[in-house]
């Protein structure tokens, strides 16, 4: 057995959008990182749809962003559309999304990669896990090599045991052309408990076949709401070759493609129908459990029978290709049934389908074996990030990947870990949620999970998560001089505003929301501040209210997660706690109260129970001292 000469301090298994977090969040902190793929080709590749962001999900895009993460930033690069989701809604639910040029996104990533120091690549399928004891020391390759490293993070993605659905037919393998991991052996065999979901995506269509006439227009936003707070430096760094879009002196600038809408119709319903028994998922030869919040086509149909036609958006793939993803239609049925029932629908009646639409049926490891900062119950060193812990899309794995890889370089170097509240950030939210209560079916983020989603806005991400970067030194110095220089000036401005309220308070008369830009400003405000800020301290004033109950909130919230509840507790041994109570907090081991309250199937009396506990415990300890 051949040993790579190196050790590393963090080695990262897989290079998908968490596992490209991870490295780099890792090499931002001064560490050696080695990453393994199966396949270096397919680097931050889009496996289903080339967008990032949307409800919930582009709020996580920016913490990542303000977090020092490239996903952001890579995003803006080689976007080819960008929206802003909710704008007539409160600011709370506004997102940002954007289309991007699926090869140049994966180009580009895959360039980031190879060009920071600290990072090293190899192509290899990890076969198994090494330990002494029960702390990590590497891993074994399919190739008969080690790679040796003091922490390990596992972000497999799909492959672990990956079986793909057209139709009867299957094959192995986490996305098509891809071959499977095994690593999910190595992780039974370690007493990890592995479980069974399924994802899809759909069939992808050549655009020269669409007729778009007959299908609904849909333009991106202008300017366009760029992800990134360091969206300025693109193209001007030293070595930047993959950036897809232009810079002009006056700021952005970019031709964005438009994507377009049709509808499926009760003929499309009537032919899915009729081959139900040819699905896999109804003829019972997939057994995971699929996302309820992005169904497949045949889901649809049934699911909502009363619906005569379900939204169709038709979306380019990129620049430089003729290839269309069809959003909104995936599907795991026969590719003679795919073509049929696409042919059903206005503008697509001559479509030729180039990739047909599959189901994939994965393991993952459910998350309450994890804490929060990610690295696993059983073995000391190993965290585990993206799908594997049951999340389903881009975003929230490329967020858990950089909690993952920055814990693993925050445990080599002997720091405290970096774990987010909920009242910090939605990647608190979503960690919390996963390892608190687990998942039944596949995480999605939406901005309903957040309990204080007005303090959680996308627009101030860097305001909230900008100084815990550079606490924990996962901000470069360009992005935490802008973040100081940002707070310094909104403070000013706030203070401004009170001062001059005659002349500020009406800021919607000067707000021009159909061109989404601001004009005619009081000469004053121009004066004294950038532009930019003012919608902040807008929304800031105008929700002042709200936003100070919601504070009150959180400290309600942080006096109960302030009390820590003992790791060695036998909740057995507590009297009166029901014995569903004592199983799982057994099994969760709540770091805090307020966290055990959160756990499902947890009851207001048994966390008053527990406070009664905790507090006799407290007293005879006193006492006894």
């Amino acid at each position: 057995m051949f040993r790579y000469p190196k050790e590393y301090d963090v080695l990262v298994i897989g290079a998908g959008h968490a596992g490209v977090e991870a490295a780099l969040a890792a090499a931002r902190l001064g560490c050696e990182v080695a990453v393994l793929t199966q396949n270096l080709d397919t680097i931050g590749q889009m496996s289903c749809n080339p967008a990032i962001g949307g409800l919930g999900k582009g709020h996580m895009v920016r913490e990542i962003d303000a977090l020092g993460g490239a996903m952001g930033l890579n995003t803006d690069a080689t976007a080819i559309q960008w929206r802003l989701l909710n704008a007539s809604k409160g600011p709370s639910v506004r997102a940002p999304r954007a289309q991007c040029d699926k090869k140049a996104y994966q180009f580009r990533m895959k360039h980031v990669l190879e060009t920071t120091k600290g990072i090293d690549l190899h192509q290899g399928n990890a076969a198994r896990l090494l330990l002494s004891g029960s702390t990590i020391k590497g891993v074994q390759t399919n190739l008969q090599f080690e790679l040796r490293s003091r922490t390990v993070v596992l972000s497999a993605g799909t492959f672990m045991r990956g079986l793909m659905h057209v139709g009867r037919r299957n094959e192995q393998g986490g996305r098509m052309g891809d071959s499977i991991s095994t690593i999910s052996d190595s992780l039974l065999e370690l007493g990890f408990e592995v479980a069974r979901f399924k994802t899809g995506t759909p069939c992808r269509l050549n655009g020269r076949s669409i007729d778009l006439s007959k299908c609904e227009r849909q333009d991106g936003d202008y300017p366009p709401p760029l992800f990134s707070f360091l969206a300025h430096t693109i193209g001007k760094q030293d070595g930047d070759l993959f950036t897809l879009n232009s810079w002009k002196s006056e700021g952005f600038h970019v031709e964005q493609l438009p994507c377009w809408i049709t509808w499926t119709n009760p003929e499309t319903h009537g032919h899915i129908r009729q081959n139900l028994d040819q699905s896999p998922m109804y003829s019972g030869k997939i057994d995971g459990i699929g996302p309820r919040y992005c169904p497949s086509i045949e889901d649809k149909v049934v699911k909502f029978p009363d619906k005569d036609r379900h939204q169709i958006f038709l979306e380019p793939e990129g620049r430089h290709t003729k290839e269309y993803y069809v959003n909104g239609v995936s599907t795991s049925l026969p590719y003679e049934v795919q073509l049929a029932f696409i042919r059903t629908i206005a503008g697509l009646e001559k479509a030729e389908i180039i990739r047909p639409g599959y189901a994939v049926e994965y393991d993952y490891c459910p998350p309450p074996q994890l804490p929060p900062t990610h690295e696993t119950k059983l073995i000391e060193g190993l965290y585990f990030a993206g799908q594997i812990n049951g999340t389903s899309g881009y975003e929230e794995a490329a967020g858990q990947g950089l909690l993952a890889g920055a814990n693993a370089a925050l445990k080599v170097l002997g720091n405290n870990p970096l774990v987010l509240s909920r009242n910090q950030a939605y990647l608190g939210v979503m960690v919390d949620d996963l390892v608190t209560k687990g998942c039944t079916e596949p995480y999605r983020m939406f901005t309903s999970r957040a309990e204080y989603r007005l303090l959680l806005r996308q627009d101030n991400a860097d305001q909230r998560l900008g100084p815990i970067a550079r606490a924990f030194g996962l901000a470069c110095a360009q992005r935490n001089k802008q973040t100081e220089d940002k707070l310094g000036a909104l403070t000013e401005a706030a203070r401004f505003v009170r001062e001059t309220a005659h002349e500020s308070i009406k800021l919607d008369h000067w707000f021009r929301r159909e061109e989404n830009r601001w004009e005619d400003l009081p000469p004053a405000l121009l004066q004294q501040f950038p532009v930019e800020l003012w919608p902040l301290i807008e929304t800031d004033f105008k929700y002042e209210g709200h936003i100070l109950r919601q504070r009150q909130q959180v400290d309600r919230m942080v006096r109960q997660e302030a009390c820590p509840m003992p790791p060695d507790i036998d909740y057995g041994s507590i009297v009166g706690l029901k014995r569903e109570a004592q199983h799982r907090l057994n099994e969760i081991r709540p770091h805090t109260l307020g966290q055990a309250a959160r756990i499902s199937g947890i009851t207001p009396a048994d966390i008053a129970l527990l406070s009664i506990w905790l507090e006799k415990g407290r007293r005879n300890r006193s006492a006894a001292s």
